[in-house]
């Protein structure tokens, strides 16, 4: 492996830390921003909303975005402009102004949603390069960050730290981050020209016919909405839903986050001895059995435990099923966009609609359209059988 590509897989994973930071320090200081705001839970669903917008904007300009552009210029106005919303979320919260934390968020959801397709593209040229699975690894350094971002923002919570400062101080760190790694990324990457545009076009058209592929997708939705659900929802579930106090809310989230990061960095080795589908089946499994703790359960030890259950279950739903989308057939790079749009919508855009019905039946109540998700998702996942296996497996039943 070269310096250069060292520098490079180095630098990626620098970027996925910036959002995983990013947005465990917002998660954790939920429960403050919305005392500061006087929020009800429907109401905390609304200005969730706010990153919805943002996230369905990015994600859908991504592609057109990267074609044009290429990916270094993507994920560096990507990751700039997530940054930057951390200080705004932090402005509109000390402000007392929920339009300011929407649109704090819509700006965090229009970089994460551009930025992210945009470096999972390029994680997945890495690999390509590299000629091994790396993704995981990558992915959990996002897993990382939401640790570190977790620990800080408990115990910044537990001293009534100000809310502003916080975020602004995680802005600098993220605007930083960038600032010292992207010269690695190199410029190029997912240019198209217009002949290979239209020719993409009708690729992307032609993928989304694919069964295969499309359970697979339904894979990942599930699995991202699990994972989404807790980055927007489980230090409120532990407050509202199992009487924690906030600083302990945010202590789960932190356990929930760290579950993720051992699942990831982990997991390839589980992945390279029984394959994709068994992987992604044993994550859903288990964190089905973690959300139904949370859900069904009311024992703050018990919720605590399932959070760990929760982590490891979603740890690696994204970045495997994201593999098994490139290997499920030919145009590897059309299928792995399809599947990380997916992806994103599922891991940005659902889990604030849960406000809704946590107004109505309570947050844990609400979680649980999550989880019939996950348990679907359980028999959806020996679609993620390479096609070699999927071959042998029709031998010996011929």
């Amino acid at each position: 492996m070269t310096a250069d590509l060292t520098h490079r897989r180095t630098a990626v994973s620098a970027l996925f830390f910036v959002p995983g930071l990013t947005i465990s320090s917002w998660v954790t200081r939920t429960p403050d921003v919305r005392d500061m705001l006087g929020a009800s839970t429907a109401q905390m669903g609304l200005i969730l909303f706010g990153l919805s917008i943002g996230s369905m904007t990015g994600i859908l300009c991504s592609g057109a975005l990267v074609a044009r552009w290429g990916t270094r210029p993507v994920i560096a106005v990507g990751t700039t402009t997530l940054a930057a919303a951390a200080a705004l979320i932090g402005i509109g919260a000390a402000a007392g102004s929920g339009t300011g934390v929407a649109l704090g968020l819509g700006l965090f959801g229009l970089g994460m949603g551009g930025g992210e397709v945009a470096l999972n593209v390029e994680g997945t040229e890495v690999e390509r390069l590299l000629g091994r699975s790396t993704m995981p690894a990558m992915h959990g350094f996002f897993s990382l960050g939401t640790v570190i971002g977790a620990i800080g923002g408990m115990a910044l919570t537990a001293i009534a730290f100000p809310v502003l400062v916080h975020l602004a101080v995680v802005t600098l760190v993220g605007l930083a981050t960038l600032a010292t790694v992207i010269r690695y990324i190199p410029p190029g990457v997912g240019r198209r020209n217009d002949a290979e545009t239209r020719e993409a076009g009708a690729v992307r058209a032609a993928v989304w016919k694919d069964s295969t592929l499309l359970l697979i997708g339904c894979v990942i939705l599930a699995l991202a909405m699990a994972e989404g659900t807790a980055n927007d929802w489980l230090p409120l579930v532990m407050v509202d839903g199992h009487g924690f106090d906030a600083a302990l809310g945010s202590a789960v989230y932190a356990v929930f986050a760290a579950a993720m990061t051992l699942g990831r960095f982990t997991g390839g080795r589980f992945v390279d001895r029984f394959g994709r589908a068994a992987a992604l089946g044993g994550s859903a499994i288990t964190g089905a059995a973690g959300l139904a703790l949370v859900i069904f359960v009311d024992n703050q030890a018990v919720a605590a435990a399932a959070a760990i259950l929760w982590g490891l279950g979603a740890s690696l739903g994204f970045p495997v099923a994201l593999s098994a989308a490139g290997a499920s057939g030919d145009n590897a790079a059309a299928r792995v966009a399809l599947a990380a749009t997916v992806g994103y919508v599922a891991f940005l855009v659902g889990p604030p609609s849960l406000g809704y019905l946590g107004e109505q039946y309570g947050l844990r109540g609400a979680l649980l359209p999550v989880l019939i998700l996950v348990v679907a998702a359980v028999f959806a996942t020996p679609a993620a059988r390479s096609p070699r296996a999927v071959r042998e497996v029709a031998s010996a039943r011929r």
